[in-house]
Formats: C-alpha cells, structure tokens, sequence
C-alpha cells in the first residue's frame, strides 16, 4: 500500500457538487455559511499550475540542417508551438532565449557569454504573444547556459514552485558559471526550482552536463536526437513542469497543544511542520454531525539517502471537549519519500459514536514522527477539515456490490496533475491515455453522485529497458474526496506492458451511499459522500542511466450504478442529484448553494519537482 497528497480546493469543490450542498439551518447545525462558488473560486477553486520558463538554445549551432524539420531552429519553434496551443489558460508561461544577439567569433565571446533575453516573463499564457517571440527568435551565438539559468530563475516569482524547461544542442560554452553549479547554487540558497532538460542531438560530454542540472534540482533529463523527437518530448516535458506541486491556502498557526489551537475558518489553509513536530488544530461540529479530517505532507526529492532511511510517518489523532483523548488515531507511512512523495493522513469522526460523544469543540493533531535521511527542517502541510450536518435520514443501507470494469468504448487524451488541485478531470467512463516522465506522480479525478461508483484499471505501456537494471515501482490509488484511501496497488516496472492493479479485477468502489461509512471494511466506509473521487498514479525513477525516457499510459475508467437522492440533513429536505447543468455551474463556479461547513484548514506541501507515490501502511 502506498500513499500521496494535497490541495484543499478541489476538494471543497467536490462537496458543493456533492449532496452536501443544499443543507443546513442554523438553528439545527450551530453553524450556517453561505458560500459563493464564484468567490471561493478565486482563492481555491481554479486550478493552480507552477510558474515555468522555457529556456530556448539560441546559439550558432541551431542553423545546423535536421532531417524533416529544415534547421534546429525550425524544428525547436514547432515543438514550442504545440506546447504554447496545447498549455492550460490558466498557466503561467515565459520564454527566454540565448544566443541571438552576437555572432560566434573570438572577439564576440564577451558580449555573447551576457547574451540571454527574457522575451516574455511568466504571466498567464497569452498564445500569441509568446508564438510571435517564438517566430522571432534567429540563432547565431554562444551557449551561456549558466548565465541563463540564473536569468531564468531571477524572472520567476520568488517564493513558491516553480519549473524551468531547458533545451539546447550542447554543452555551456561560457563557463563560469557553470551550468551545474548554478543548479546547485539556486538549490542550496533554497529555491523551491526543477529544471527539467532536453538534450537536442547532443554528444555524451553535453548530456552529462544537461543531465547533472536536472538531477541537482529534482528534474528529469530528455534525449531527443532529432527534431521529430523533440517535437513529441518538448510539449510533454513542459506539461509535466506545469504539474509541479503548487501549494495553496489561507495561513494558519497550528499550536503545540490543544488548549490555545486556532479554530479554522470555512476554506483552505496553509501551515508548516517540522521534523518530530505536533500542531494542534480546532474544529466545531455540531450535535450528531460528523467530521471529515485531512493533513497532507509532501516531500522533496533528495538524491543519494539509502533505502533503509527513507520512510515518513505522518500521524493524526482526535481530542474532544477539554482536551479528551478520544482514542482516534491514524498513521500513514511514505516509503521511498526521497522519490518526491505526498503522504496523506485522513479520519472521519462520527459525533454520535466512539469515546468523545456530542457536538463541540474537537481538536485534530498532526505529527510528523519518522523522518527520513536529507528532508528540510520544516515542510508544508495541508489541513482539510470539513463537517457535515446530522442526519434525519441516511437513505439506503444496502452495501452493493462493487462496480465491474467493462470495455471503454472512447478513447481520449488526458494530461494528469501534479497534485489533488490541478487532478485532470476524466468526465465518465472511458479509456484515457497520458505519458509518465520517470519519477512522476500523477493525479486524475472522476465526479461521483450519489448512487454511483467507479472501477479503474491503469496500464504502463513499453518503455525498452534492462530489465533488472531498470527496476523501478509503478502504483496506483483511489482517494475519497476526503483524501482518504480507497484501495492501491503497486509493482515493479522493467519497461515492458504491465497492468494494475495486479489481479484481475479492477479497483472498485461501491454505489456511493450514506450508510457506506457504517460498513465492515474501511474501503467501504470511505465510500460514503458523493464528490470527487481521485486517482493517483506514479512511475519511479529509472536507476540505470539512458533509460529514462517517457511511458505511455492508459486508465481504462467505468462509472456506473445509477444516480439516486442523497441522505436528508436536518433542516434541510432529502438531497437531490443536481441535473447536468446545475453540475456545470457549480464545478464552474457561478453556485450560490449553501454549504455548512465547519472547518478548512490546509496545509500545503510545496514539491519542487514532480510527486511520486509512496508506500502506506495502516497503524
């Protein structure tokens, strides 16, 4: 079993799509908050994508002739031209280039070694603009890759994720600075930066030197030998920078004890925690209402810690009125963490059950406990805490069976996220195909209404490889949209076709009912709030050098049962499934259906690179 992470945005999104929209009286919950969609939108509900440069060769070498494509240069402008029309709205994309505005001999080599121009910063996409700096750009100088480099990073914003998409033919013909030592340099002084390379027809001299600046900074490294590659790789590779991690939130100060914890307000939250560290965070929940409760922590990818001191543990447990143990606790464990994971930790907490009994004050404790070798001091974390009201009628308390995988009868592209935030979206069932770089972390997410279930199956295309030499884990894994864990899979990936989840049968969820979170297994019991549910996918980092090229995937998704009423809150009547254009409008963002919501609190993990999965053990 394994485990990922993060943001809140979705989630909440998910509720209000959910039968837990149309609830909630004062008088009966304690609590009533009327929540706009459209401004809640703005702070969480759009996705977030990590500010990326792409950092062009311009130098003399580019004119060189490629076969099919005319020049380097040419078949450099049409990769970055199906980027530019395939890239989110949303994104925020700039362009510098080097190499253009000097010629390539001995007495230029001065002014050309200082030649690197932000042709565009990195602001919200515009296409046109940034394809015209394309067409523009003419090749003829040097190759000041460590000059561009520290340009690159100074134009992007100065806290945050952020990604640059190096391409060029060769090596640095500038140094100093050296390019690797500039990686280096931009990482030590702690910048949350990836860069991810592209080779473009290099010797071995130029792909060690490209590759050691990627993997300094947690990024991937690309050999594209011609133009038609690098036409297939560019759009790509830049598509996974845009799904860096991206944190998000209101700030928030857990403390170290329940007795002063800060009561958060309705939304998303940002916190940190350090190493060893408890934060206490407050939630009310009203009389028989019941408690949703997250924390997520993502963690750098550090390169060179050994297996056995690579383990995360990410703790929760539950306090009631005066400081109470309600003798809740959960711990979920990350293997692996120095891949680049995201552990989530996740608890429901019923008002009418257990040890701590009616409604109130609770408190939520987080503890990072195990640490694994190279980790900062203090990392991000990610709180969702969200309550529902009580219920006067849960509707049906038949579990069903689960539902059956069958046959996609349409195939569509898909791009996943870095993250629960930016999850690509898979509208129903369907066959759905992406490409994994190595050491990628992925998420999708599939709209449930009450009544209805999902079952998946994810499938690793080939990849070449040396077969042991090439041993790295592929998993899978189905969230709630609490973030809880449905059920994963995960094996060994050599480069040839393999399936998950490993068995024949898929991994299903049951109709998505009330009553589920009163059943005999905790796969079930996650199964009862309607909302989106995600699927995560990981492909690890390759350990033989040369193979880490890219590997097609295909989710093969079925969603079925059919749509039936939500449960009755009190004050409220019975839960209706919205129609398809309510939906619209709610996941749009222009719903002005009341939510009670009792507590959001996030806590957000930046991950400079791209999350991979980790392994999860249930304490």
């Amino acid at each position: 079993m394994f485990r990922l992470s993060k943001l809140l945005a979705a989630a909440v999104a998910g509720l209000l799509v959910s039968g837990l929209a149309p609830v909630a009286h004062a008088e009966q919950t304690g609590r009533t908050e009327q929540i706009e969609q459209t401004g809640q939108a703005e702070q969480t509900g759009q996705p977030q994508y990590a500010p990326t440069m792409l950092v062009l060769d311009g130098s003399g070498s580019m004119k060189q002739a490629d076969p099919g494509s005319g020049t380097k240069m040419d078949a450099a402008k049409n990769a970055l031209r199906r980027f530019i029309g395939s890239a989110p709205v949303q994104a925020q994309v700039g362009l510098t280039v080097y190499g253009t505005r000097t010629g390539s001999s001995d007495a230029e080599k001065a002014a050309g070694c200082q030649d690197v121009q932000v042709l565009t910063p990195p602001r919200t996409v515009d296409k046109p603009a940034l394809t015209a700096a394309v067409d523009g750009i003419r090749p003829s100088g040097y190759t000041p890759i460590g000059t561009a480099l520290r340009t690159a990073a100074g134009a992007l914003p100065s806290t945050g994720p952020r990604a640059i998409v190096l391409v060029s033919d060769g090596e640095d013909t500038c140094a100093p600075p050296d390019p690797c030592e500039v990686a280096k340099e931009l990482t030590v002084q702690g910048t949350q930066l990836v860069v991810h390379t592209v080779g473009f027809d290099v010797d071995e001299r130029s792909r060690r030197q490209l590759t050691c600046i990627a993997q300094v900074t947690g990024g991937t490294y690309n050999d594209a030998p011609d133009g038609k590659t690098l036409e297939r790789i560019l759009p790509r590779v830049s598509a996974t920078a845009l799904r860096t991690y991206e944190p998000a939130g209101t700030p928030i100060t857990g403390t170290p004890a329940w007795t002063n914890a800060p009561v958060a307000e309705p939304g998303q939250h940002l916190d940190t925690l350090g190493r060893h560290e408890t934060r206490y965070y407050a939630l009310d929940v009203p009389e028989g209402g019941t408690a949703h409760f997250s924390g997520t922590v993502s963690f750098p990818r550090v390169p060179g810690v050994s297996s056995t001191q690579d383990f995360n543990t990410l703790q929760l447990r539950v306090y009631g009125e005066g400081g109470k143990d309600c003798h809740i606790f959960q711990s979920e464990q990350a293997t692996m963490s120095s891949d680049g994971v995201a552990l989530t930790v996740a608890r429901t907490v019923d008002s009418t059950d257990g040890t701590c009994r009616g409604g109130g004050r609770y408190y939520f404790a987080l503890t990072w406990d195990r640490v694994s070798t190279g980790v900062p001091e203090r990392l991000p974390v990610e709180v969702l805490a969200l309550v529902e009201p009580p219920v006067t009628d849960p509707g049906p308390k038949a579990v069903l069976p689960p539902v059956t995988l069958a046959e996609p009868s349409v195939t569509r592209d898909t791009t996943g996220g870095g993250s629960f935030n930016v999850a690509a979206t898979l509208p129903g069932s369907g066959r759905y195909t992406d490409t994994l770089q190595r050491g990628e972390y992925v998420f999708y997410r599939v709209k449930l209404d009450w009544g209805q279930g999902l079952a998946y199956r994810v499938h690793f295309g080939q990849a070449g490889g040396n077969g042991v030499d090439n041993v790295s884990n592929i998993a899978t894994s189905l969230y709630d949209p609490y973030r809880a864990e449905i059920g994963s899979d995960t094996t060994v990936f050599t480069g040839t076709p393999h399936t998950l989840p490993t068995g024949k049968d898929a991994i299903a969820t049951v109709p998505v009912r009330y009553r589920n979170r009163d059943g005999d297994n905790s796969s079930v019991r996650a199964e009862a709030v309607a909302g989106w549910y995600y699927i995560a996918v990981k492909l690890g980092a390759t350990v033989q050098a040369g193979d880490d090229v890219p590997v097609p995937v295909t989710l093969d998704v079925t969603v079925g049962g059919q749509r039936e009423d939500g449960p009755s809150y009190a004050g409220a009547a019975r839960t209706p499934v919205p129609s398809a254009p309510a939906l619209t409008a709610i996941a749009g963002g222009s719903t002005t259906w009341p939510i009670w919501v009792g507590v959001g609190v996030v806590v957000a993990v930046v991950l400079a690179g791209v999350v991979i999965l980790l392994a999860r053990r249930r304490v």
